[in-house]
């Protein structure tokens, strides 16, 4: 089957019992045994539930893997995975990376012995000089977020097989609807389920796709272990809101483009990073790897002065801190998605106080491109009469 008609017939014919079309939701935490030694497949809620297999399913089939795990946010489902790592091990990330990521490998992990280093993975000569001894695994943020830097996942995997370390995608903004890193020699791919598979700004995930057997295995002990699994609702909730990925994710794209197209001609603007725009320099890689370019786009303004009044006059987009719902949103990384990251490396990777980023919804694109427009015009009035 296609993935579009894999999605939509998510769940349809599991409950047999009853033939409902919609899956239901299984609140139960608890599950009678038959007799002693013997189990319906399901013990205790935390260990496995009805709807979050089904779930998990789906998610594994979607993104060509072997396991499927649910969790309760995407940070959960990074954390989850880097319990794969001991003390002493190093892992090699992308250097423009979501400052949540960072906040959990530095602030956190790196308390528990776990060493990373940051490297421009588009660079295989750098990224191959930065393997150590104690290298583990490559994680590969692509497009990264906030300034859409697109990486070559089959080189990076080719590497680090090379090396005999794994390789760790984060595939949020490009779903496997787009781009399916499994296919391209990845190992395990992680989703902040929230966003674009959700899809509607109303439920909180993280998904996990293995390769393999014994990783699978590696990764269903951590899941059960750790415990940050994902509760019967909000697996429904996900599980719905996946069957119309397909369907948005044209829509999302569709909009980007015409988006970054019209913001490339404003004069409140220097740049615009999107990867569908063929003069972003990741173009040709995004080409060959992916069907499709995603809904992000970020953007710098030519002065700091104009980010507070661009975000004061939007009326469509809103100013708030997510990505991948139907709804437009905008979002001002240095002061959220990458306020715990110092300044000095926020600088240094690119993410200044004139970049903002923007989730294309699907509204109507005219619609959208007139109140940004709007907005980045009241935004050089402001910024003028401050100076």
């Amino acid at each position: 089957m296609h993935l579009e008609t894999k999605l939509v017939q998510a769940g349809v014919g599991k409950d047999e019992k009853t033939g409902a079309v919609n899956f239901p939701v299984y609140y139960s935490t608890a599950y009678r045994h038959p007799t002693l030694g013997e189990s319906t497949g399901f013990d205790y809620t935390r260990t496995a539930n009805p709807t979050r297999v089904v779930l998990e399913e789906a998610i594994a089939a979607a993104e060509s893997g072997d396991g499927g795990f649910a969790c309760a946010s995407g940070m959960a489902a990074i954390h989850t995975v880097m319990g794969l790592f001991s003390q002493g091990d190093h892992l090699i990330v992308s250097l423009d990376l979501y400052g949540g990521t960072y906040r959990l490998f530095e602030l956190v992990l790196s308390r528990y012995g776990l060493t990373f280093s940051y490297v421009d993975l588009r660079d295989l000569a750098a990224l191959e000089s930065a393997v150590k001894p104690e290298t583990k695994a490559i994680f590969v943020e692509t497009p990264t977020n906030p300034l859409i830097q697109i990486t070559d996942i089959g080189e990076v995997a080719q590497l680090a097989k090379r090396h005999g370390l794994l390789t760790i995608v984060d595939n949020t903004f490009m779903t496997p609807y787009c781009q399916r890193p499994l296919e391209l020699g990845a190992d395990i791919v992680l989703h902040s389920a929230t966003k674009y598979l959700g899809g509607h700004n109303d439920v909180l995930a993280g998904l996990i796709v293995t390769k393999g057997q014994e990783l699978s295995e590696k990764i269903r002990f951590l899941h059960n272990s750790i415990g940050a699994v994902l509760g019967p609702q909000d697996s429904w909730l996900l599980l719905r809101g996946m069957k119309t990925l397909a369907l948005r994710m044209e829509r999302h794209q569709s909009n980007a483009f015409a988006v970054a197209s019209k913001l490339k001609e404003h004069p409140a603007v220097t740049e615009v990073f999107y990867p569908g725009l063929e003069d972003h320099p990741g173009h040709e890689v995004q080409l060959k790897q992916s069907k499709g370019f995603s809904g992000m786009v970020s953007f710098r303004v030519r002065s700091a002065d104009q980010v507070k009044p661009f975000l004061k006059h939007l009326q469509i987009v809103s100013f708030a801190e997510s990505l991948g719902g139907v709804e437009s949103l905008c979002t001002y990384p240095a002061t959220q998605t990458h306020a715990d990251i110092p300044l000095e490396i926020r600088e240094y990777v690119g993410v200044c106080d004139r970049l903002l980023r923007l989730s294309v919804g699907i509204e109507h694109p005219d619609d959208l491109i007139a109140d940004l427009c709007q907005a980045l015009d009241a935004s050089l009035t402001v910024g003028r009469s401050v100076r």
